[in-house]
């Protein structure tokens, strides 16, 4: 008897192993994907435009011995005068965390496909509310754009091997986007609407307020500066700052402040302050500024 449950152990045991053996391997198997580098390989880039933050997302061809663009008898990867998703795989996305301008367009927040028409002398820039095209352009609808517009190519000063996006020649309110392959790049323009966000922080925080924060009073008087709006309601503001709380940079700026406003006297006034407070702080930086600032108000005298 129990040579008999011996045998029937012994019978069922390698049926058994043999199973679990065949789970174990095809569950290896199912995870043994092999991940390999794409050869277009997926990028992002983002840039904060006045207060908008903007991102690109997009697939980097890359030319390997071939032409960027060019006439259809030529071997390049674009044709002109054809559709092309300005990058590869995925449609190429554009992203605004804001309501923007683009080339004089409004575009509401949200995330639109990049689509263009390269041509010799101009390009054609249309982002569409379809962003799940792809490779796919005819399937592309005129009625899903939310910009479209043409911008001129320029020639690059050297190769470009991979396509690659870019932010370019940043102020405080504006960026272009750029887009360079092989020798080829062009460009467009966005602009954020800062003045109407500022102005309302300014309103709230600085102008409606019976209590502003020194640090509050002080950038509005920085902003008013920088875009030359009421020289004597910056200085009204950077004086009760300083009043409170003075920090060389922010008399530093006074002095600048009664420099546009022609106070020379007031302006060498400030700047020796600042300069004292810059010393202590071992800021050799501002000191340098406002020795500068001083000999400029002796000239102006």
């Amino acid at each position: 008897m129990s040579f008999s449950t011996s045998r029937t152990a012994k019978a069922f045991i390698p049926g058994a192993t043999l199973v679990l053996t065949g789970l174990l391997l095809g569950g290896n198997t199912a995870q043994a994907q092999i991940s390999t580098p794409q050869p277009s390989p997926k990028a992002s880039v983002m840039q904060r435009v006045g207060l908008t933050d903007v991102t690109v997302s997009y697939g980097r061809p890359s030319l390997r011995t071939r032409m960027g663009f060019g006439d259809a008898n030529t071997k390049a990867v674009v044709n002109y005068g054809q559709r092309w998703r300005t990058g590869a795989n995925n449609s190429t996305l554009i992203k605004f965390s804001d309501d923007v301008t683009v080339e004089g367009q409004k575009v509401p927040a949200g995330e639109y496909a990049i689509y263009t028409v390269p041509g010799k002398t101009d390009w054609q820039v249309v982002l569409s509310k379809n962003t799940k095209l792809g490779s796919d352009v005819d399937g592309y609808k005129d009625d899903e754009n939310v910009a479209s517009f043409k911008v001129k190519p320029y020639k690059l000063g050297e190769k470009v091997e991979t396509f690659t996006i870019d932010f370019t020649d940043l102020t405080p309110a504006t960026a272009n986007v750029a887009m360079l392959w092989d020798m080829s790049g062009v460009k467009f323009k966005i602009m954020s609407d800062v003045d109407a966000k500022v102005m309302a922080q300014i309103n709230a925080k600085v102008i409606n307020n019976a209590s502003p924060t020194s640090g509050d009073l002080a950038a509005a008087a920085v902003y008013y500066l920088d875009n030359e709006r009421d020289m004597k309601q910056a200085l009204a503001w950077m004086q009760k700052a300083n009043a409170t709380d003075p920090k060389f940079w922010n008399v530093h700026t006074e002095a600048k402040i009664r420099m546009k406003m022609k106070d020379y006297k007031g302006a060498m006034a400030s700047a020796e302050q600042s300069k004292k407070l810059a010393t202590e702080a071992k800021n050799m930086d501002y000191v340098k500024m406002n020795d500068e600032l001083m000999t400029d108000a002796k000239k102006a005298k």
